[in-house]
């Protein structure tokens, strides 16, 4: 029987307290962090970001506990070095040009091949992993699941702005990532041989070095036996998160019940599903999605419920139903980018909005 363990990965923003701009901490965040957490704590391409990951977790309730404490830890580090931590997907006004980047022989090498794509890409996403007992299995799960991305993508929109422009966007992060190649909704695979003989011809060809340069949204990971969920914004709460991480693994729980049943899920083709992933970027949970069974477009918010409802018979196993409730309140309250445009709506200010963001992200953590 598959385990459906988990692993949560965050990339959190670098703040000045005064100007609230992002800053770079020197990595001195992450060397504290690493004394703590150990390789839990990482640094990024920017050096204004910090990212941090939970070990392997059986329960959502065991992630929560790992996640909430890294935030905790991050944000007391950076306050002894007088900085703060925010969890949204970009920051609401500070240039990316001004930005450093952090000297590493990998980072240097994507930025000298992607050039502005790579030093423009300062935006801040959340990866959810699930085991899966065997790669085969995870390429089926992966082929099917793909459908579902969009309808947690609009639950996580957290990007509204970019340098201090409303771009109109609920989701900005997705777009300023489409710039890099391998982004985005993946294929088909037929089977996981079909999947890593794309990557060899890829290595050899010399497109890529290794398979950790596929940026998909959904990814079986090069590494690890685990689907890896890419797609989200980072949430600015840890409640947030776990309601995404829940619906993850409720997902993947399901389409696996239904394997064991001989019943699977249709596999929808990437242009179909890219139409759905643009609207979530745009309208977030306002707007309407696909239903390309019915063949028509459906409220984005009835389409989570039907999801929930889709889940519902694994969820108890899972001990998740607690994490995945808090959709319910995403509903009611919107998400991180609704939130955010209504704080600036208020205050005029981007100032404030970042305020907000660095005071949601540690709702919680301790």
């Amino acid at each position: 029987m598959n385990e459906f363990t988990l692993g949560i990965e965050e990339e959190y923003m670098v703040v000045d307290p005064v100007t609230r701009e992002l800053t770079s901490h020197d990595q001195k965040i992450v060397e504290a962090a690493q004394k703590i957490h150990k390789d839990q704590v990482k640094a990024e391409m920017h050096q204004a970001v910090v990212e941090v990951g939970t070990g392997i977790c059986k329960t959502t309730e065991e992630a929560r506990k790992e996640i909430s404490q890294l935030r905790y830890t991050v944000s007391q580090l950076a306050g002894e070095q007088g900085l703060r931590i925010g969890a949204a997907g970009t920051h609401p006004f500070s240039h990316w040009e001004k930005q450093l980047i952090t000297e590493h022989p990998r980072y240097n090498e994507i930025v000298n091949e992607l050039q502005e794509a790579a030093r423009s890409n300062l935006i801040f996403g959340l990866h959810v992993h699930v085991g899966f007992q065997s790669r085969e299995l995870a390429i089926h799960i992966a082929n099917q699941v793909r459908y579902f991305l969009p309808h947690v993508f609009a639950l996580s929109t957290n990007s509204p702005f970019w340098e201090s422009r409303n771009t109109g966007y609920k989701s900005f992060r997705t777009k300023i990532f489409d710039k890099f190649p391998r982004t985005g909704i993946p294929d088909i695979f037929n089977s996981i041989e079909d999947y890593d003989n794309y990557v060899k011809l890829l290595i050899k060809t010399n497109c890529m070095d290794n398979a950790k340069k596929i940026w998909w949204d959904i990814r079986v990971h090069p590494f690890f036996d685990t689907v890896e969920f890419r797609i989200c914004d980072c949430p600015m709460l840890i409640d947030e998160t776990m309601a995404f991480t829940a619906l993850f693994q409720a997902l993947c729980a399901k389409l696996y019940k239904l394997r064991l049943q001989n019943m699977e899920f249709i596999s929808y083709s990437r242009a179909l599903i890219n139409e759905n992933k643009w609207r979530a970027a745009r309208y977030g949970i306002d707007g309407n999605l696909i239903d390309f069974g019915k063949e028509m477009e459906v409220n984005c918010r009835n389409l989570v419920l039907e999801l929930l409802d889709f889940v519902d018979d694994v969820v108890d196993d899972l001990g998740c139903r607690n994490d995945l409730e808090y959709v319910h309140k995403i509903l009611e309250h919107g998400t991180g980018a609704d939130r955010q445009l209504a704080v600036y709506a208020q205050t005029g200010n981007f100032e404030s909005v970042v305020d907000y963001i660095t005071t949601q992200t540690l709702i919680g953590a301790r």
